[in-house]
C-alpha cells in the first residue's frame, strides 16, 4: 500500500512538472474555455462574503483563489496549498500582486494550518490526485471553522448518453492535443484515465459525508462532464 502511494505521488508529480508551462493554456484548448466558466460557477454558488479566509488545495496557477479575491474585494486572507514545485512557482508568480495571498508548498493530506481556521475550503481539479482521499477531505474537515463550507469542483460522469457517446471521442484525441501543445502526451493519457476512474457524483457525495461533512449536495455543470459538491461543517 505505501508503496501504491508512493508511485502516485511520483506520477502525479512528473505529470505536473511536465505541464506547469503550458497548463492554463492547455486547459483552454482542451475545454474550449469551459473551464472558466466552471470555476466562476463555483464562486457563485459559494457566494463569498467580504473579509472571508480561504484555504485553496491543489491551487496549480492560481485561478480560484484569484476569482475568491476579487469577489470579496481583496479583503480576506487566502492560503493556496501546492505540492509540486513549479506549478507553486508558476501560481506564485502569477498572483504576486495579490498581498492578501499567502503561498504554501505542502500536500493535501496534511495541512499547515491550525484547526478551526477557514470559512472555506476549495479544491478544483484536484481531488483525483490526492494519495489518500479520505485524509485529504478530514484535514479540510479540520482547518474549517464550525460553520466553513467545503467547495469540491472536479470532472464527473456524463448523465446524458448521446453527450456522453461524443465526450468519450473527444477524451482519446486529447492526449495527441497535449503531445503538440505541451510535448508530451503522457499527462493527459493519466488525465484521462483518473477521470475514468473516479468516483461518480453520489458515490463522491458518499465519501464527503462520510468524512463529516453535513448538508452535502451536488450541482452538474456542462451535464456532468464536471461537478461541483457543496459541504458543511457543523
Amino acid at each position: 500500500m505505501k508503496n501504491t502511494i508512493q508511485d502516485k505521488e511520483k506520477l502525479v508529480n512528473s505529470v505536473f512538472t511536465t505541464v506547469s508551462k503550458k497548463y492554463d493554456l492547455m486547459n483552454d484548448i482542451m475545454s474550449f474555455g469551459a473551464h472558466r466558466f466552471w470555476k466562476n460557477r463555483l464562486l457563485d454558488w459559494m457566494s463569498p462574503q467580504e473579509n472571508s479566509s480561504l484555504v485553496d488545495v491543489a491551487s496549480g496557477t492560481g485561478n480560484i483563489a484569484k476569482l475568491f479575491s476579487n469577489r470579496i474585494a481583496n479583503s480576506g486572507e487566502i492560503c493556496c496549498v501546492e505540492p509540486n514545485e513549479k506549478m507553486y512557482l508558476s501560481g506564485k508568480l502569477n498572483l504576486k500582486n495579490f498581498h492578501n495571498i499567502k503561498w504554501f508548498k505542502e500536500f493535501a493530506e496534511k495541512l499547515p494550518f491550525k484547526d478551526n481556521t477557514f470559512d472555506y475550503y476549495t479544491i478544483s481539479y484536484g481531488i483525483r490526485n490526492v494519495t489518500d482521499i479520505n485524509k485529504t477531505l478530514k484535514e479540510a474537515l479540520r482547518v474549517l471553522k464550525p460553520g466553513g463550507r467545503l467547495m469540491c469542483l472536479e470532472f464527473s460522469k456524463v448523465e446524458n448518453e448521446l453527450i456522453n457517446f461524443f465526450y468519450q471521442r473527444y477524451s482519446k484525441i486529447i492526449p495527441q492535443m497535449g503531445k503538440y501543445v505541451v510535448g508530451s502526451s503522457k499527462p493527459y493519457d493519466y488525465l484521462i484515465k483518473s477521470i475514468d476512474n473516479f468516483y461518480t457524483q453520489n458515490e463522491l457525495l458518499d465519501l464527503i459525508e462520510k468524512n463529516g461533512f453535513s448538508n452535502v449536495e451536488y450541482r452538474n455543470l456542462s451535464n456532468g462532464i464536471s461537478a461541483i459538491h457543496s459541504g458543511w461543517k457543523i
